[in-house]
C-alpha cells in the first residue's frame, strides 16, 4: 500500500532506510514492471541487523537487482548511502516501517554532519523522529516524495517531538494523515498511521484519512482486504473530503489545532446509537428478579441452618 500511495515510475531511485528483507522495495520494482515501460529503476536500502540484511540482499539477487546498494548498519548513526560530496544521496521515494519508539543515541545529533536534526532533536527514547527526519533530508528537492510508518504517538506528543512536527508543517512539506486498525502487524496490536510527505506540493493543504474502520477481523491479526486499499488510495488521489471517512484540511486549521495530527479532531464519525428491544429487556430483567429471589431464598435457608 505504501509503494501505491507513492506512485514509482521508471528510471526512479528508491530507497528504505530501515529496509528488513527488502520487500516493500521490490513491491516498488513490481509497480514499475507492471506499467510495461522501458525503463526500471535503482533499489537502496540500510538494515542495522546483518542476519536480516543477509536476506535482503538474496532477496535483491532471486529478484535480478543490484545488490551492492543494499548496505548493513545503522542508519541513525552512520548512514553508509552518500553522494560523491559526502552528503547522503537523494532519492525520488523513500518510504519505510521503522521500528516503534525505540532509544537511539540522541547525543551524536550535535556531531551530525548531515544536519539532519536542525528541526530539533528527538527524544532519547524514542527514535521515530529521527527516522522521519532523516527520509527527509534523503528526499529529491524536486520529486523527492515519502511514506513512513509510525505509531499514533507522532502526531500529538508534545516536547521535542512538537517542535519537530511544527517545523514540518509549516515547511509545508507534510502531504497526508492515514489512520489504520489496530492488529495490522504481528507482535503489536496498537493502532498505527501512515505519514506522507513530499517536496514541491502543489497546494497548502493536508489530508486526513480514517481508515482505522475498514479491516477485516481475525483473532490473530486483522487485515486489509483489496476493498479497503482501494477505497484508502482513491480517496488520497482524489484529494478531497469524505463525510466520516476523510478531510482536507488547510495549514491554518492545522494550527489552530496546535500542530495536533491526531484524526479525530479533523474526521469527525457520527456515533450510531445502539436501538434498544424493550421487550427484550423486559425478558432479561425477570429472568434476573427469578435468579436472584432463588438465591435470597437459598441463602435464607442456609442462614437459618447455621443458627
Amino acid at each position: 500500500m505504501l509503494a501505491q500511495l507513492l506512485q514509482p515510475k521508471a528510471d526512479e531511485k528508491i530507497y528504505d532506510p530501515a529496509c528488513g528483507t527488502g520487500t516493500m522495495l521490490l513491491r516498488c520494482e513490481e509497480i514499475i514492471r507492471n506499467q510495461k515501460t522501458d525503463g526500471c529503476c535503482s533499489l537502496y536500502g540500510q538494515e542495522k541487523n546483518i542476519s536480516i540484511w543477509r536476506i535482503a540482499k538474496l532477496n535483491m539477487f532471486f529478484h535480478r537487482m543490484n545488490t551492492d546498494h543494499i548496505v548493513c548498519g545503522d542508519t541513525l548513526r552512520s548512514p553508509m548511502l552518500i553522494n560523491e560530496h559526502g552528503g547522503l544521496m537523494h532519492f525520488d521515494i523513500v518510504l519505510g516501517n521503522p521500528p516503534f519508539s525505540m532509544p537511539w543515541a540522541s547525543e551524536d545529533a550535535e556531531f551530525d554532519t548531515f544536519k539532519r536534526f536542525q528541526r530539533g532533536v528527538p527524544p532519547r527514547s524514542r527514535a521515530d523522529y529521527a527516522f522521519i527526519l532523516h527520509m527527509i533530508e534523503s528526499l529529491e528537492p524536486k520529486t523527492g516524495r515519502m511514506a513512513v510508518v509510525v505509531p499514533h504517538g507522532v502526531l500529538f506528543r508534545g516536547g521535542a517531538e512538537e517542535k519537530i512536527r511544527q517545523a514540518l508543517i509549516d515547511e509545508n512539506l507534510l502531504d497526508a494523515v492515514i489512520g489504520l486498525p489496530a492488529k495490522l502487524f504481528a507482535g503489536t496490536a496498537i493502532p498505527i498511521a501512515i505519514l506522507i510527505f513530499r517536496n514541491n506540493k502543489s497546494d497548502k493543504n493536508i489530508i486526513f484519512i480514517d481508515a482505522s474502520r475498514d479491516f477485516e477481523s481475525n483473532k490473530i491479526q486483522n487485515r486489509l482486504t483489496s476493498t479497503h486499499v482501494k477505497r484508502l488510495l482513491n480517496t488520497y488521489n482524489a484529494r478531497q473530503s469524505v463525510e466520516g471517512y476523510a478531510h482536507l484540511s488547510t495549514l491554518e486549521s492545522v494550527r489552530d489545532h496546535g500542530y495536533n495530527l491526531n484524526i479525530p479532531p479533523y474526521v469527525q464519525v457520527a456515533e450510531l446509537e445502539d436501538e434498544i428491544d424493550i421487550l427484550s429487556v423486559r425478558a432479561e430483567r425477570a429472568v434476573l428478579k427469578a435468579k436472584l429471589a432463588d438465591l435470597e431464598q437459598r441463602l435464607e435457608s442456609t442462614l437459618n441452618d447455621l443458627r
